[in-house]
């Protein structure tokens, strides 16, 4: 892992989704350090989500793969059907256990799983959504010392999911779809000029 304060992050979303981030992937630069999602999908489906996103995407994108080692410069998306999970030295697993608020995969495994992997390194962010998965995982985070961020709730094509974290917990930051890579690159600028 870099010497780098913040070494990964982690979004969950559901319903509304994809529009996002079809909006904020590509304006991430190539090198970026590297996120994980989960997005809600029907167990059944095909998931081209990773491909269509790699096609406009900087960094590379990917459906995620049991046992590969995290690396910068990759996004990685949970398949269909899989609760997706990061492993102590920071490999993905993947698990068919049953579903967790509903859903598999499950933001809150996801968000959990990585809070116990990167303690105080990692970024936590829930996008629109229409539940309350992610909440516990974003606490998770938080306990750990890492940095939380919701989707400002008036800007999400379904609420419920950010707005569930805000009433649970204080998110550091709440910002709108805009705003959000705008802020992780300036964060991670500011943390790569610290370095020796």
């Amino acid at each position: 892992m870099s010497s780098k304060k913040y070494k990964a992050i982690v979004i969950g979303t559901s319903f509304g989704g994809f529009s996002v981030l079809n909006n904020i992937i590509p304006q991430f630069p190539k090198n970026f350090i590297p996120i994980i999602i989960v997005i809600h999908l029907k167990e059944d489906a095909k998931s081209i989500i990773a491909e269509y996103l790699n096609e406009s995407s900087m960094m590379q994108v990917k459906e995620a793969d049991l046992g590969e080692t995290i690396q910068e410069g990759v996004v990685y998306i949970a398949p269909p059907g899989y609760h997706l999970l990061i492993e102590h030295d920071f490999t993905l697993s993947l698990s068919s256990e049953g579903a967790v608020n509903f859903s598999r995969p499950s933001i809150d495994v996801l968000f959990e799983s990585a809070a116990v992997a990167y303690q105080s390194h990692l970024i936590g962010i829930l996008l629109t959504g229409a539940n309350s998965d992610g909440c516990k995982g974003l606490q998770s985070i938080q306990k750990r010392g890492g940095l939380t961020i919701v989707q400002d709730p008036q800007t999400a094509e379904a609420p419920e999911m950010p707005q569930a974290a805000l009433n649970m917990l204080k998110i550091d930051h709440i910002l709108s779809v805009d705003a959000l890579v705008p802020f992780l690159r300036a964060l991670d600028e500011a943390q790569s000029e610290e370095l020796p």
